[in-house]
């Protein structure tokens, strides 16, 4: 016994470890600031044209926003672990005198904590920016020039933002059947939580999760 409560407090603090590296990625917002500023300016001194910048900056940000997706499962799925080892040493009565997170897992696995959503929003509000941009600056004016001929290359930031999110819907329903998996084989002990009340910081829902 002395050793399996060695092991647990060993894997719970490894367990808040890797929740640390998680939210201590903010290299990855500056890098991609940093990259679209460095873009622009490559094209301000004609060195790459504006639909590759705004390509590669797109999917730049779709890159952000991947990890983001892939970092708040990895949370979560952390959250989990830390209940369930929990649940391994405290009391119900704990759930009023400690804390009471650890009662009910989240069952709202696509939920982001702040942290996350602020660099998510990031990631949107730059694609959304630059493509607008894109847009009245080489679009536009197209539409109504008479005799104007197509550039298949101002095509591409376009197709950037649908290949961005389709990986990217792609990889948030393949995080969230794994985390659905992850929560229905490893349950935890079951806690009771009457007389609880979980709110929008620890999102669950009465029924299991499916």
């Amino acid at each position: 016994m002395d050793d399996r409560k060695a092991f647990l407090m060993e894997m719970y603090r490894q367990m808040f470890a890797d929740i640390n590296r998680q939210m201590t990625v903010v290299w990855q917002a500056v890098s991609v600031v940093v990259g679209a500023f460095a873009l622009l300016a490559l094209v301000e001194k004609n060195v790459i044209p504006l639909d590759i910048a705004v390509s590669l900056i797109v999917i730049l940000s779709a890159w952000m926003y991947a990890h983001m997706l892939d970092g708040s499962y990895w949370y979560n799925r952390n959250l989990v672990i830390i209940a369930n080892i929990e649940r391994q040493f405290l009391l119900q009565s704990d759930l009023r005198e400690i804390q009471y997170y650890f009662g009910m897992h989240r069952t709202d696995q696509l939920r982001m904590i702040t942290y996350f959503r602020i660099q998510a929003t990031l990631a949107i509000a730059m694609v959304s920016l630059v493509g607008l941009f894109h847009f009245f600056v080489r679009v536009w004016p197209g539409l109504y020039h008479p005799g104007g001929t197509f550039e298949p290359q101002r095509t591409l930031p376009y197709l950037a933002m649908v290949g961005s999110i389709f990986t990217c819907v792609r990889l948030a329903r393949g995080r969230r059947a794994s985390y659905r998996t992850f929560l229905a084989n490893s349950p935890g002990v079951a806690v009771d939580t009457t007389g609880i009340a979980f709110g929008a910081g620890h999102p669950v829902n009465t029924a299991p999760a499916p």
